[in-house]
């Protein structure tokens, strides 16, 4: 995602870009086809409204003319007061958009080190590949860096016993029930932890 924003934030403003993307030449445990953008958690930006910081932070990105935001607008789904896109849409609005530019080459291949003698970004995250993080490990003298996230994972929604969930909105908020809601136990909620 920060690649993909910050190679069309350069080419419109002039500068030629070369962009990486080892996918599909290489993949992750997470990710499902070489697309850009490709959501692997939750599809949701989270809340939209400008007195949270999640709403504040889009506002800014919005004023700065963020192109992702602009591709998350065309492929918003229903969900209340949060930003929630069709993964499949958002990915193909940032693909569009790369491939329209003619200042960004797109390279599909693995980069295993960071050259010095150019500028710079490098927007690997946390499924960066192994030789692709032990160079940057070796740029920041041996320290390691660590990613927490909290678990969000894709439930398809044929497979979930309406019995038991039900829809409504976050908060009670909104004109409809865009949310499904899937109560747990304690016994299931750590036993679908452990499983996932």
């Amino acid at each position: 995602l920060a690649g993909c924003e910050a190679a069309l934030q350069l080419a419109s403003r002039g500068f030629d870009v070369e962009l990486y993307e080892m996918r599909p030449v290489r993949m992750t445990p997470a990710h499902r086809d070489g697309k850009l953008a490709q959501l692997v958690c939750s599809n949701s930006f989270k809340g939209m409204v400008p007195t949270s910081a999640h709403g504040l932070l889009k506002r800014e990105l919005r004023m700065l003319g963020s192109f992702l935001l602009s591709a998350a607008d065309e492929a918003r789904v229903p969900a209340g007061e949060s930003l929630t896109v069709n993964r499949e849409a958002f990915s193909a609005a940032v693909e569009k958009r790369i491939a329209s530019s003619e200042r960004i080459h797109l390279h599909r291949e693995e980069v295993l080190t960071i050259a010095g003698d150019l500028p710079t970004i490098v927007a690997a995250g946390p499924l960066a590949s192994d030789a692709l993080s032990n160079d940057i490990f070796s740029h920041l003298g041996g320290e390691r860096l660590h990613f927490f996230d909290a678990i969000a994972p894709v439930v398809e929604t044929d497979s979930i016993d309406m019995e038991h969930a039900f829809y409504r909105n976050r908060w009670e908020k909104g004109e409809t029930a865009d949310f499904i809601n899937c109560p747990l136990d304690k016994e299931t909620y750590d036993e679908f932890v452990r499983r996932l």
